[in-house]
């Protein structure tokens, strides 16, 4: 069994369902999936990138499956293995269909709910966007890119989020890219990337920067993100600047990191930037990196950075 009935439960009572039957894929509603259908915010993709955060699919084909365990981390990563170890998984027709049912299952008590945008409402039910980024690394499941073109047969945008571990399988990804694709820059050098992230493979730092070299044959929209954490990785901006200068990539998003879930248990309070310590930390880096700041969410903590807004997706 990939995830113990213990560790499912708690995953499941933490607002996770599964999909298929053999429990590495999943889906959860996002905090601004349930904000935007009573029209109380949406995520910060929304407002960066056209995604409609109230028909947006949090998902994952990986739950288990990270090569990392970050200290900022989330989720729950003593479940975390470091490939993929058996010849049993569901295919991507059946993580889709399943996924869509658990959203319409979750989100069904906002019928009831006076507060609900009817015209949200309408839509809620029916995802047109997938951010595959719920937990674990996506590339480790082994159809990765029949997902994506299973979701492209449904109309949907993907925004797929990798650690860069797996530069092997990333350049795959020329058969079937994502709409957008996101790589993690967490550190920037080795030292603090394995205080920061501490890799179970050997090579990760190395592995990561293939990935980024291998950026230029990827013809989708490219996207660095560091989650900025106070006293451990916001440091040294000329070497984030050197990296980001000679990565193919479309923006930088600097995220701060937010004290919850299974990172309460590695960190602190304090480890979360305030404003002024995110907004310094970005700047320096857009400065040294010859790129704006060019567009920001307070709410979500988060700036993004690059030489003029994203056109944005018709989601």
């Amino acid at each position: 069994m990939l995830i113990s009935e213990t560790k499912k439960k708690d995953l499941e009572k933490k607002g996770y369902r599964f999909a298929g039957i053999h429990n590495h894929s999943g889906n959860k509603i996002c905090h601004w999936t349930r904000k935007s259908i009573v029209d109380d915010g949406v995520c910060y993709k929304e407002q960066f990138y056209g995604i409609k955060s109230h028909r947006c699919l949090q998902m994952s084909p990986a739950i288990p499956y990270c090569q990392h365990k970050c200290l900022f981390c989330w989720r729950d990563t003593e479940i975390t293995k470091t490939s993929w170890d058996t010849d049993d998984y569901d295919d991507p027709k059946t993580i889709i269909e399943d996924c869509i049912k658990n959203q319409k299952q979750l989100l069904c008590g906002f019928f009831g709910n006076d507060n609900a945008n009817p015209k949200k409402l309408e839509e809620c039910t029916k995802p047109n966007n997938a951010a595959i980024s719920l937990a674990g690394e996506p590339l480790l499941y082994p159809e990765i890119n029949q997902l994506l073109r299973e979701f492209e047969k449904k109309d949907f945008t993907t925004f797929l989020v990798s650690n860069g571990e797996r530069p092997d399988l990333l350049s795959k990804l020329e058969d079937e890219e994502p709409t957008q694709l996101y790589i993690s820059l967490d550190a920037p050098n080795e030292e603090i990337y394995k205080k920061t992230c501490l890799p179970q493979v050997e090579n990760g730092w190395q592995k990561l920067q293939e990935s980024l070299d291998l950026l230029t044959t990827l013809d989708t929209r490219k996207v660095l993100r560091i989650t900025s954490v106070h006293e451990l990785n916001m440091l040294n901006t000329d070497e984030y600047a050197k990296i980001i200068d000679k990565t193919d990539i479309d923006y930088v998003e600097i995220k701060a990191y937010m004290f919850v879930g299974d990172s309460r248990n590695r960190l602190e309070w304090e480890n979360m930037p305030t404003t002024a310590q995110l907004n310094k930390f970005a700047y320096d880096i857009a400065e040294k990196s010859g790129l704006d700041v060019i567009d920001e969410v307070e709410k979500s903590r988060v700036l993004l950075l690059g030489d003029k807004k994203p056109q944005k997706y018709n989601n």
